[in-house]
């Protein structure tokens, strides 16, 4: 028979029935077995099958879920699995490699970025004026706590207490009695805890004044100094006073900032002690290592319980040269036993002595302890304002290579003897050309030693000098009140007692406004420590956040606005115009196409060819903000800009040639903390 013919004969099937399968053949000796128990029995007759032997091949095994660790391990050495494992792990590699130089990349140009106290204005309150808690006519840590959702609502986050601490109030709290507690008439201790951490749950910082030159003469230390104990003997600056026709005689002719001779007699220690201010202000001895331990101290305990920063008062006065000179007169003709007042000598010897820089620097390093944590930076400026010498000023900033203050506090602004478009130019562009590359700007309007903008000033130009401070490069600082245009209270409204108390007014620090109820909101009791402004009906918070055309509402804005825009945060300033009427200049940023130019009038009414000074400037320009917000939203044509007496006007354009890049402003611009903006990543980056 044919292997074909066998191939398609029939199955032939057993007797039994079937076709018989025994499964896997385990071994030989099942097979013998198998058949030993059979040998009794009929061999089925069985037909040969013709099958084809490719058929009965294994099939091939195919990778399959939950194969155990042997298949994984046979399929895993095939080259097309191997092949592609290598390729998605190179790539993994790869991309890893490029994900962290993209990041090393990024880091590397990305500008630092602002500090809590370069981001937010910062909102200065003298807390014996700002809210009264306990109804007993005088401010209080517990009222400030009350009252912060009034700073949040201005789009503040940093708050300056001005000095609290345990005192007689000769001086308004400027001589401390304890540099550890809280003055009773604010409150406890346990007050202030939870004032800070009312304050940093709100994600606001706090700083506080430390006025380090002097202590009240109640101060345990001038106690036990004039008694000679121990190391407190030389914590003040005593002196022998010289005897002259039976009458003593001060040790020389240097006189207090308030007047008369700075040296007092003192009955116990039968020497004279220093005092650069009141009498009941002795001066501390800082050239003594005791001394500079104890303010160190002092720092160290406030930054322990969760302060963000000091303001440092006074500074200029922490020494005085110990060779005890004279100073030279002002009017060299004039007898020298009629020199009482402070502006009639020039103090060679008593201000900003050789050595005051390191005692600052000495702070700093202490404060530095602090601020390793990340997001604690720990901030701190001084009041160096020497109205005379703009460079010592600068001095405070540190060099290039020792930090001190983050910055002395600029009072120029406040300081301004005639308002005009000039004046206000002159006063920016001091600060500007003399402050050292890098640093950071800061600018104040109001202080609690200044009078008000509107009674220094007039109160048409409350919203103008609001928009020209948060607008102009660095950190604005607002007095309180200053945001709804208070006023001065009129000096008669103030107690004689009051005022012959110290040679300081009170004016300035009349309580703040709250509504238009009895005291103005500012306190529940039958009086306040000082009289509120009558004004107070109209001018105050309660009353300005209904009307759309405040100051309040205003304030808010322009601060929203400064948040909001990089130019405005951190971009070039450019002064572009300037004259008897108007101050004008713009905000850029490199990389952005958006410009902002403030045009502010404070003078008369004026109008003025904008086009004309910056050519490259489109026709029109929108109106952002106006201290008219019935103007805000327009479009203005920048040939003919009017304004108004006390107007001021934030113009938004676009254009791709900004002012600081032309030739002919390249002198009027300035940048603290440079940056470009790249629009492709949306991001920041420096060496542009």
């Amino acid at each position: 028979m044919g292997d074909e013919e066998a191939k398609n004969l029939p199955l032939e099937l057993s007797e039994k029935g079937g076709v018989e399968n025994n499964g896997f053949v385990q071994n030989e000796a099942f097979d013998e077995k198998e058949t030993n128990t059979s040998s009794q029995e009929e061999i089925p007759k069985t037909c040969v099958v013709g099958v084809n032997p490719a058929a009965l091949e294994e099939p091939a095994l195919e990778p399959y879920a939950g194969m155990p660790k042997e298949v994984l391990l046979k399929f895993s050495r095939q080259a097309r699995y191997r092949v592609t494992r290598e390729i998605l792990f190179w790539l993994i590699i790869a991309s890893a490699v490029v994900l962290v130089c993209a990041t090393i990349a990024i880091i590397a140009l990305s500008p630092k970025c602002l500090d809590w106290w370069q981001a937010s204005p910062i909102y200065q309150i003298y807390p014996r004026s700002f809210k009264d808690s306990n109804m007993d006519g005088n401010g209080d840590l517990k009222g400030i706590q009350e009252k912060l959702d009034h700073i949040t609502y201005l789009n503040i986050k940093n708050i300056w207490i001005t000095s609290f601490y345990k005192s007689p109030l000769k001086d308004l709290g400027y001589g401390a009695e304890d540099f550890y507690d809280v003055d009773p008439m604010f409150g406890s201790m346990s007050d202030f805890e939870n004032l800070i951490a009312a304050i940093h749950d709100r994600g606001l910082k706090l700083i506080m004044d430390l006025i380090p030159n002097h202590t009240s003469d109640k101060h345990r230390w001038f106690q036990l100094s004039r008694n000679r104990t121990g190391k407190y003997r030389d914590y003040y600056v005593w002196h022998d006073c010289a005897r002259a026709g039976g009458s003593l005689a001060p040790p020389n002719n240097w006189v207090s900032v308030y007047g008369n001779s700075s040296w007092q007699f003192d009955e116990v220690r039968k020497q004279c002690y220093f005092h650069q201010f009141g009498k009941e202000q002795p001066d501390l001895n800082f050239r003594s290592p005791a001394v500079q331990q104890e303010i160190h101290d002092i720092i160290k305990f406030w930054l322990g319980k969760g302060i963000d920063g000091f303001s440092f008062s006074a500074v200029k006065f922490l020494l005085e040269a110990t060779h005890l000179r004279d100073e030279p007169q002002v009017n060299k003709s004039q007898n020298p036993e009629d020199v009482t007042a402070y502006s009639q000598l020039y103090h060679d010897y008593t201000t900003s002595q050789v050595g005051t820089h390191d005692l600052l620097r000495g702070f700093r390093h202490t404060m530095e302890q602090f601020s390793s944590e990340p997001g604690r930076y720990r901030f701190m400026s001084s009041d160096a304002d020497d109205k005379e010498n703009t460079e010592a000023t600068m001095m405070y900033y540190g060099t290039s290579f020792i930090q001190e203050t983050d910055f002395p506090f600029n009072f120029y602004l406040i300081n301004l003897k005639n308002l005009s478009g000039n004046s206000i130019f002159e006063a920016v562009n001091l600060w500007m050309k003399n402050m050292p590359a890098g640093k950071w700007p800061n600018w104040a309007v109001g202080n609690p030693g200044s009078a008000r903008i509107s009674s220094r000033i007039g109160k048409e130009y409350v919203n103008v000098f609001n928009m020209l401070l948060l607008t102009l490069p660095g950190t604005p600082i607002t007095y309180y009140g200053e945001e709804i245009g208070m006023e001065n209270i009129a000096s008669g409204e103030v107690g004689g007692e009051l005022m012959n108390s110290v040679p300081e007014t009170f004016p300035e620090k009349s309580p703040m406004q709250w509504d238009s109820k009895l005291n103005a909101g500012f306190t529940e009791g039958n009086s306040s420590w000082l009289p509120v402004n009558p004004d107070y009906e109209s001018v105050n918070v309660e009353a300005q956040k209904t009307r759309s055309n405040s100051s309040l509402n205003l304030y808010r804005e322009l601060a929203a606005l400064r948040a909001a825009e990089l130019p405005l945060q951190r971009g070039w300033m450019c002064h572009v115009w300037n004259d008897s009427n108007l101050f004008v200049y713009v905000r850029e940023l490199d990389g952005l196409d958006r410009v902002f130019m403030m045009v502010l009038n404070f003078g008369q009414e004026s109008t003025i060819d904008l086009k004309a000074v910056v050519p490259s400037l489109p026709s029109e320009a929108s109106v952002r903000l106006s201290t008219n917000f019935s103007n805000a939203g327009k479009v203005v044509n920048t040939q003919i800009v009017k304004t108004d007496t006390g107007e001021g006007l934030v113009l938004q354009y676009k254009t791709e040639k900004p002012v600081h890049t032309m030739e002919a402003f390249q002198e009027n611009c300035f940048v603290a903390e440079k940056a470009c903006y790249s629009p492709a990543f949306n991001l920041l980056y420096m060496n542009c």
